[in-house]
C-alpha cells in the first residue's frame, strides 16, 4: 500500500501490558495468583473460580511483561523507539493506566530520588520511562552534534482543577496546612488541539537538570495512604517534552524540526470500600474513577467508531484528545495485579486496554518551520504574554487581554449556534428517514413480485453460461500451448546465441595471452642470460683481484727481505771498520810502547791527542750505528702501517662488493614480491568484480519476481471488480425494474463510485510498483556505481604500483651506481695513499744520506784536526821520532783508506737501497693502476644492464567470465522450461484474446520457423 493509504487507514495504538509481583502483605497472605503472562506469545490469561462460576479468559495485547521484568527490559523493547520517531519530527504520548498499587508511578518514574544518573552517566535499574526517556534524547542529541533547544512542562490534575508542578511558589499564597496552587485555564488552540494557558515552560541544557525538575514537580504532587497503597497518587501527571533541531538545507535555507514526547502517570482506579478512602480522600477517589470513567466511554466510542465522542466531560480527555484517536503516536501501559482480591479491577483493565488497541491514530510528521517563521512567531507570543502582563497589572476587571476576551466570546456564541444548527439538521434526518421506511417497505414488496421471474431467467443464463465456459476453456488450452511452445524456443534461441557470442570473446582472449606468454618468456631469457654473464664477470673479476692483491703482497715481501739484507751488509761494514780500527790502535800502541823509553815526554801529548780522536771516532761510529739502526726500524715501521692501512683499504673494497652482490639479490627479492602483491590486488579484484555481478543477478531475479507478484495482484483486482460489478448489478436490477425512473441514475452513480474505487486503488498499486522498481532500478545503479568504482580504485592502485616498482628499479640503480663510485673511490685512494708512501720513503731515504754524510764529514774534518795536532807534534819531535813516526804515518794512512773504501761502501750500499724503494713504488703504482682499470673495465664495459626491447606486452586484465555466468548461458531442459513458462504464466490467469479471422491462409507453425 501506498503512504497515503496509510495515513488514510491509520496506525493502531500500542497497548503494553505489565503484571507486578506480589507484595509483601499478599505473599505473607499467601494470596492466591489468578494471573499469568506468556511473555514469548504476548497473551495474559485469567483463570479463578467464585461462587462456582469458572473464569478463564486470554488477552493478547502488542507485548507482555510478566513479574519478572525489569526497567531496563521494558524500556528497550518499547519505549526506544517511540522516542526515537519523536527526535524525527513525531509527536508521541506514553502513559500509564490501571488500578491503584500497580505500579504506574513506579513505570513512569522509578526511585526518583535515586533516578540521577551516576559517576559514569550511567541511570540506576529502577529508573523508569521518564529519567531513561530524558537520558536517551539528550545522548542522541549530543551525539548528533546538532543545534538543539529543549523544553519541559509539568502539570497536575487534581479533582478537575490544572496546576503547573514547576511555577515558582508565592510566599503571599501559601497557607499553614497547605499550598494552594494556582489554577491554570484549558483552552482551545484553533487547530484542533488544546493549551493550557500560563502553563511554565523551563528550558533545560541536560539531563540532570530535567532530574531536579521532576523531583521538584514530583514533590508537589498530591498522594496519600491507602490500604491498597503506602504512596497512592491523588491526581494525574503529564510530563512533556519539547525539543527543537536544527537543520541545513542543501541550499543553505535553515529549519527548525519539532518534536513533542507526552509522559502521563495516570491516578488509579481504586474501590472505595476495599481502599478505606473518607472524606476528603473518598472525594478525591470519586473525581479520579470519574475521571477514568469518561477516559473508557472514549476508548468505546473511538472503537465503535460512534458520531460524537465524549471528550468534553473531562478534561483528562480533553488533554489526551490528539493522543486518542488524532495525529500522535500512542504507547499505553496498562498495569495489573496478580492477586485475587485485585480480579474485578484486573479484568476492567484487561477489557479496557484490549479494546484500546483497536484505536487508530493517523500520526504526521510535524512540519519543518523555517528559522525566520519560529522567530516571528515567537515574537508575537512575546507581544501577547505583554499584554496579558499588561492587563492583569491594570486590574481593570479582565484579566486577559480585551482582544482575547472577544476572541474567546465569539468562539463560544459560533460553538452554540452551529451546536443549534446540528439539532435543527438532525431533526430534518428524522423527518427524511421515516420517509424512506415508507418507501423501503413498498419496494419490498416489488421486489417479490419480480423475484420469480429473474428465477427462470437465471437458470437459462446458467446453461448458456455452462455452455460459453466449455468453449472458452478449450480455446484458452490451445493458446496457452503454442503461448508454452514459443517461449521454449526463443529461450533456447537467447542461450545459443548468448554462447556463441561468449565463445568468440574468449577465443579472442585467448590468443591474445599466447602472443603476451610469448613476449614475456623471451623476455625472461634476454634477462636470465643478461644475469649469467653479469654472475661470471663478477666471479671472474673477483679471482683477478685476488690473484694481483697475492702478487703486490709478495712483492711487499721481497722487498722487506731485500732491505734487511742491506741493512746486514751496512752493519757487517761498519764491524769490519771497527774490528780494522782496533788492529791498526793495537799495532801503533805495540810500536809507541817500542819507543816509550825514549820518547816519554813527547809521548804523553801525542798519547792524549790520540785518546782524544779515539773517543771522538768511537762516538761518531756508535752514532752512524744508531742512525742506521733507526732509519732501518722506521723503514720496517712505516712499511708495517702501510701494509695495515692497505689491507684495511683492499677489505673495504672486498666489503663493497659483497654489499653490491647483497643488494642484487635483495633487489631480485623485491622485484618479485612486489610482482606476487600485484597479482594478489588484481586476484581480489577480480572476486569482488564477481561478486558485484551475483549482486546484480539477484536483484534481476528480485525485479523477476516482484513482476509476476504484480501481474497476480492485478489479475486478482481485476476479478474482484468484476465479481463486484455483477453482484452489484444483480443487487440493483430488482430496485432498477421497481423504479427505473427514480433509481437509474443512483444506481449509475454507485457503480461509477465503486468502478472509479477499485480503478484508484489499482492506481495506487501500480505507483507502489513503479516505486518498488524504481528502488531496485536505483540499488542496481548504485552496485553499477560502486563496481565502477571499484575498478577506477583498482586501475588506480595497479597503475600507482607499477610507479613504484619503477621508482624501486631506479632506486636500485642509483644505489649500484652509487656502490660502482665507491669502488672507484677506494681505488683512487690507495693509489694516492701509495703515492704519498714513495714520498714518504724517498724523503726517509735522503735524510738518511744527508745525516750519513754529515756524520762523515765531521769525521773528515775531525780527522784533519788530529792529524794537523800530531803532525805539528811530530815537528817538535822531528828529529827524535823521524824513524817511527815514519811507520806511524804509513800506519794512519792505511787506516784512513780503509776509513774512506769503508764510507764508499757505505755510500753504496744506501744508493742501492734509494734505487730499491724506488722500484718497489713503481712496481705497486703500476700494479695499483692495473686494479684500477681492471675494476673499471669489469663495472662499466663487462657488466651489463637490461635495457627494455619496448616488446614486452602491456598488462591487461583480462574479463574471465565465471563458472557460474557460463552455466547460466547454459539453456535449461525443455521440462523447466516449461515448469517455469508455467509458474510466471499460470493457466487460470491466462487470458484469451479475441483472434480476428485473417484472409491470408498460413502454413501451421511457420512464424515459429522463420
Amino acid at each position: 500500500m501506498s503512504s497515503r493509504h496509510e495515513r488514510e487507514k491509520g496506525v493502531n495504538v500500542q497497548v503494553l501490558l505489565r503484571c507486578r509481583p506480589f507484595s509483601d502483605d499478599e505473599l505473607r497472605n499467601n494470596a492466591p495468583q489468578v494471573l499469568t503472562c506468556n511473555e514469548y506469545q504476548r497473551e495474559v490469561a485469567v483463570s479463578q473460580n467464585i461462587a462456582g462460576k469458572h473464569i478463564d479468559r486470554v488477552f493478547v495485547f502488542d507485548k507482555v511483561f510478566g513479574p519478572n521484568a525489569q526497567q531496563k527490559d521494558l524500556y528497550e523493547q518499547a519505549v526506544i523507539p517511540i522516542v526515537n520517531e519523536v527526535l524525527e519530527g513525531f509527536n508521541c504520548t506514553i502513559f500509564a493506566y490501571g488500578q491503584t498499587g500497580t505500579g504506574k508511578t513506579y513505570t513512569m518514574e522509578g526511585e526518583c530520588k535515586k533516578s540521577k544518573s551516576g559517576p559514569n552517566g550511567e541511570l540506576p535499574s529502577e529508573a523508569g520511562v521518564i529519567p531513561r526517556s530524558v537520558k536517551q534524547i539528550f545522548d542522541t542529541l549530543e551525539g548528533q552534534n546538532a543545534e538543539y533547544s529543549v523544553k519541559v512542562t509539568f502539570l497536575e490534575l487534581y479533582n478537575e482543577e490544572i496546576t503547573d508542578l514547576l511555577a515558582p511558589e508565592d510566599i503571599s499564597k501559601v497557607a499553614m496546612e497547605d499550598k494552594q496552587k494556582k489554577q491554570l485555564p484549558l483552552m482551545e488552540d484553533g487547530k484542533g488541539g488544546v493549551l493550557v494557558r500560563g502553563l511554565e515552560e523551563e528550558i533545560v541544557t541536560s539531563a540532570s537538570e530535567i532530574f531536579t525538575l521532576l523531583e521538584r514537580g514530583s514533590a508537589k504532587r498530591r498522594t496519600a495512604e491507602t490500604l491498597l497503597n503506602k504512596q497512592s497518587s491523588r491526581s494525574h501527571s503529564l510530563f512533556s517534552i519539547t525539543i527543537h533541531i536544527k537543520e541545513s538545507t542543501p541550499e543553505g535555507e535553515e529549519l527548525i524540526k519539532c518534536g513533542k514526547l507526552n509522559l502521563v502517570d495516570l491516578a488509579g482506579s481504586e474501590n472505595i470500600s476495599r481502599s478505606g478512602a473518607r472524606e476528603g480522600r473518598a472525594r478525591e477517589a470519586g473525581e479520579i474513577n470519574k475521571s477514568l470513567l469518561t477516559l473508557g466511554r472514549v476508548i468505546n466510542a473511538l472503537v465503535e467508531h460512534l458520531g460524537h465522542i465524549p471528550y468534553r466531560d473531562s478534561k483528562l480527555t480533553r488533554l489526551l484528545r490528539d493522543s486518542l484517536g488524532g495525529r500522535t503516536k500512542t504507547c499505553i501501559i496498562a498495569t495489573v495485579s496478580p492477586a485475587v482480591h485485585c480480579l474485578e479491577e484486573t479484568l476492567s483493565t484487561l477489557d479496557y486496554a484490549h479494546r484500546a488497541k483497536n484505536i487508530k491514530n493517523k500520526p504526521e510528521v510535524n512540519q519543518k518551520m523555517m528559522k525566520s517563521t519560529l522567530i516571528k512567531d515567537l515574537y508575537g507570543e512575546i507581544e501577547r504574554l505583554k499584554g496579558e502582563v499588561y492587563a492583569a497589572r491594570e486590574k481593570n476587571g479582565v484579566y486577559i487581554p480585551k482582544e482575547r476576551y472577544y476572541q474567546e466570546e465569539s468562539e463560544r456564541k459560533a460553538m452554540a449556534d452551529q451546536i443549534e444548527q446540528m439539532g435543527m439538521t438532525t431533526e430534518n434526518h428524522l423527518k427524511q428517514i421515516e420517509e424512506l421506511q415508507g418507501k423501503y417497505d413498498s419496494q419490498v414488496r416489488e421486489c417479490c413480485d419480480l423475484s420469480n421471474k429473474l428465477d427462470a431467467t437465471q437458470k437459462d443464463l446458467n446453461v448458456t453460461s455452462k455452455l460459453l465456459a466449455n468453449t472458452e476453456d478449450n480455446l484458452k488450452r490451445c493458446q496457452y500451448s503454442l503461448k508454452e511452445r514459443d517461449f521454449i524456443i526463443s529461450e533456447q534461441k537467447k542461450a545459443e546465441n548468448a554462447l556463441a557470442h561468449q565463445a568468440c570473446i574468449l577465443r579472442a582472449d585467448l590468443e591474445k595471452s599466447q602472443k603476451d606468454n610469448t613476449s614475456l618468456f623471451l623476455k625472461l631469457a634476454r634477462e636470465d642470460e643478461l644475469n649469467a654473464d653479469n654472475r661470471s664477470t663478477v666471479n671472474s673479476f673477483q679471482a683477478d683481484l685476488a690473484q694481483q692483491l697475492g702478487t703486490l703482497c709478495s712483492s711487499l715481501a721481497a722487498s722487506v727481505t731485500q732491505q734487511g739484507k742491506h741493512l746486514a751488509c751496512v752493519e757487517n761494514l761498519c764491524n769490519s771498520f771497527i774490528q780494522v780500527h782496533d788492529k791498526v790502535s793495537v799495532e801503533l800502541k805495540q810500536k809507541v810502547s817500542s819507543s816509550r823509553a825514549l820518547y816519554v815526554s813527547h809521548f804523553e801529548s801525542v798519547q792524549n791527542v790520540v785518546r782524544l780522536h779515539k773517543a771522538g771516532a768511537n762516538a761518531d761510529l756508535e752514532e752512524l750505528s744508531a742512525l742506521a739502526s733507526a732509519n732501518s726500524q722506521s723503514i720496517e715501521e712505516f712499511l708495517a702501517a702501510e701494509a695495515v692501512e692497505a689491507k684495511a683499504i683492499f677489505d673495504d673494497l672486498q666489503e663493497t662488493l659483497s654489499s653490491h652482490q647483497g643488494e642484487m639479490a635483495h633487489l631480485a627479492r623485491e622485484l618479485r614480491q612486489r610482482f606476487l602483491v600485484s597479482i594478489e590486488h588484481l586476484t581480489t579484484t577480480s572476486d569482488s568484480v564477481h561478486g558485484f555481478l551475483d549482486e546484480l543477478l539477484k536483484e534481476s531475479k528480485k525485479l523477476e519476481c516482484h513482476t509476476t507478484e504484480v501481474d497476480e495482484i492485478q489479475t486478482k483486482c481485476i476479478a474482484e471488480l468484476r465479481n463486484a460489478y455483477e453482484e452489484q448489478s444483480r443487487s440493483e436490477a430488482e430496485k432498477l425494474i421497481a423504479d427505473m425512473t427514480s433509481l437509474v441514475s443512483d444506481c449509475m452513480r454507485r457503480q461509477k463510485e465503486m468502478v472509479d474505487a477499485k480503478l484508484d486503488d489499482m492506481m495506487d498499486s501500480a505507483t507502489g510498483n513503479k516505486m518498488f522498481l524504481d528502488g531496485h532500478l536505483l540499488t542496481i545503479d548504485g552496485i553499477t556505481t560502486d563496481l565502477k568504482r571499484k575498478w577506477q580504485d583498482c586501475f588506480v592502485k595497479a597503475e600507482t604500483s607499477f610507479k613504484d616498482n619503477a621508482d624501486f628499479s631506479a632506486a636500485k640503480h642509483c644505489r649500484m651506481e652509487l656502490l660502482l663510485q665507491k669502488c672507484v673511490n677506494t681505488s683512487d685512494t690507495a693509489l694516492k695513499r701509495w703515492q704519498r708512501t714513495q714520498e714518504s720513503l724517498n724523503d726517509m731515504g735522503n735524510q738518511h744520506a744527508s745525516a750519513i754524510t754529515s756524520h762523515v764529514r765531521d769525521m773528515w774534518y775531525n780527522n784533519e784536526q788530529h792529524d794537523a795536532e800530531i803532525g805539528s807534534a811530530l815537528v817538535i819531535v822531528e828529529d827524535d821520532i823521524q824513524t817511527n813516526s815514519e811507520a806511524t804515518i804509513q800506519c794512519l794512512n792505511g787506516l784512513s783508506e780503509q776509513e774512506k773504501l769503508s764510507v764508499s761502501k757505505i755510500l753504496e750500499n744506501s744508493r742501492n737501497h734509494s734505487e730499491t724503494l724506488e722500484n718497489l713504488l713503481k712496481d705497486h703504482s703500476q700494479q695499483s693502476a692495473c686494479i684500477e682499470q681492471h675494476a673499471a673495465d669489469t663495472f662499466r664495459q663487462k657488466y651489463m644492464d637490461y635495457e627494455p626491447t619496448g616488446s614486452t606486452p602491456v598488462r591487461c586484465e583480462a574479463d574471465i567470465p565465471s563458472k557460474v555466468t557460463i552455466e547460466s548461458l547454459r539453456a535449461m531442459p525443455t521440462e523447466a522450461l516449461e515448469e517455469e513458462f508455467r509458474e510466471n504464466n499460470s493457466f487460470d490467469s491466462f487470458h484469451v484474446k479475441e483472434v480476428k479471422p485473417t484472409l491470408i491462409p498460413r502454413a501451421p507453425f511457420s512464424q515459429i520457423n522463420q
